[in-house]
C-alpha cells in the first residue's frame, strides 16, 4: 500500500509515519519547507515533498498513485488552511483511494454530541482570541469537515480526544457521539490516536464515519 501523509512533520504526522512503516508501507510525507528537518529519522525510508499542505499543485503530486491519504487537519491563520487542505485532498487523491482526515471533538457531524464545559468554551473562547490574532481559525476547521461529510469519496474524519503522550495503550475505542460512557476518560495516547488513523484506512466499517475516540478508561 501507497500512503500520503499531508501534515507529515508534526508529532501526529511522525507517529503515522512509524506505523505506515512497521506496516510496509510506501509513504510519502508533505510538510511545510521549514519543517522537512523534524523527518531526518526518516531519511531515506520516505519521499518527502515539501510546501504548504493547502497547496493544491503539492497536493496533486504528493498523492498520485497513494492508496490512501492520511490528512492533519491544522486551523492554522486565518486564510482558510484547513479547508484548503481538505478540498485539496477530496479533489486529487485517486477516485478510490481512502481518505483519513484528524480533527479534534469539537467537531460534530450531526450535532447529537454532548461536550463536557471545557469544550463548549472552547470554541467560543479559545477560538475567537486565536482568530482576534490571526493564530488559527477553528471555525475553517469546522468548514473543512462539513465539507468532507458531504462528499462521496471513501472518507473517515476521526475525531481526537485530548492528548497525551507515553507508551502505547492499544487501539483506543471509539463512538459516534461525543458523551457515549464509553470516551468518559477523554484522553488518547498521541501515538495511539496516529495507530487508529493507520488502521482505519483498511477498516471498510469506518467508511463515512466521524469516530470520536478516547483512550479505554
Amino acid at each position: 500500500m501507497k500512503v500520503c501523509i499531508v501534515g507529515a512533520s508534526g508529532k501526529l504526522g511522525r507517529y503515522m509515519i512509524g506505523h505506515c512503516l512497521d506496516r510496509g508501507y510506501e509513504v510519502v510525507g508533505v510538510c511545510r519547507q521549514q519543517s522537512v528537518g523534524k523527518l531526518q529519522d526518516f531519511e531515506g525510508r520516505i519521499e518527502i515533498i515539501p510546501g504548504r499542505t493547502d497547496d493544491r499543485d503539492v497536493i496533486q503530486r504528493a498523492v498520485v498513485d497513494c492508496d490512501g491519504v492520511l490528512t492533519v487537519l491544522v486551523p492554522w491563520g486565518v486564510h482558510g488552511y484547513a479547508s484548503g487542505t481538505a478540498q485539496a485532498a477530496l479533489d486529487h487523491a485517486r477516485p478510490d483511494a481512502r481518505l483519513v482526515f484528524s480533527c479534534g471533538w469539537h467537531i460534530t457531524r450531526d450535532g447529537q454530541d454532548t461536550y463536557p464545559l471545557s469544550i463548549r468554551l472552547l470554541v467560543p473562547i479559545f477560538g475567537g482570541l486565536a482568530r482576534l490574532f490571526r493564530f488559527a481559525d477553528l471555525k475553517d476547521q469546522v468548514e473543512a469537515c462539513n465539507r468532507i461529510f458531504a462528499s462521496e469519496r471513501l472518507w473517515t474524519v476521526v475525531r481526537g480526544s485530548d492528548l497525551e503522550e507515553g507508551d502505547s495503550e492499544g487501539m483506543p475505542v471509539w463512538s459516534r457521539h461525543v458523551g457515549d460512557p464509553v470516551l468518559k476518560r477523554n484522553r488518547t495516547r498521541r501515538r495511539d490516536f496516529a495507530l487508529f488513523m493507520v488502521e482505519a484506512l483498511t477498516d471498510p466499517e469506518l467508511v463515512h464515519e466521524a469516530p470520536a475516540i478516547s483512550g479505554k478508561a
